[in-house]
């Protein structure tokens, strides 16, 4: 399974923003490779959580954990087949170990976007 999550600027702590979020931390579960790569929706005039779903959804993600969501996001991801977590706690690889055993719940509240609010 590939396991995104939005990281804040340290890169080991999940950032509240996800459309934001300087970086995604992925994680290949079945290769055990993690990368972290630039979100390239970070600086977006707007639309950052859409690009960012996107972005998620290219890396091939089958699940992301993340503290919020927007709507219009929430669609693009589930229409890739992206499951969305909610994170507990704001440390990436203890969210990710309780991913792995079942202990995170799905995410099913999303917000309206903040459309350009930054």
């Amino acid at each position: 399974m590939i396991i995104a999550v939005p990281l804040d600027e340290n890169k080991l702590d999940i950032c509240p923003s996800f459309g934001r979020a300087p970086y995604f931390l992925i994680r290949n579960t079945e290769s055990g490779q993690t990368d972290i790569l630039e979100n390239p929706a970070a600086q977006a005039e707007g639309g950052a959580g859409l690009q960012a779903a996107q972005f998620v959804a290219d890396q091939n993600a089958q699940a992301l954990i993340t503290f919020r969501c927007g709507e219009n996001a929430a669609e693009v991801l589930k229409a890739a087949d992206v499951v969305i977590y909610k994170a507990e706690g704001s440390d990436a690889e203890t969210n990710l170990a309780a991913q792995k055993e079942g202990k995170l719940a799905e995410l099913t509240h999303f917000h309206a976007g903040f459309h350009g609010i930054r």
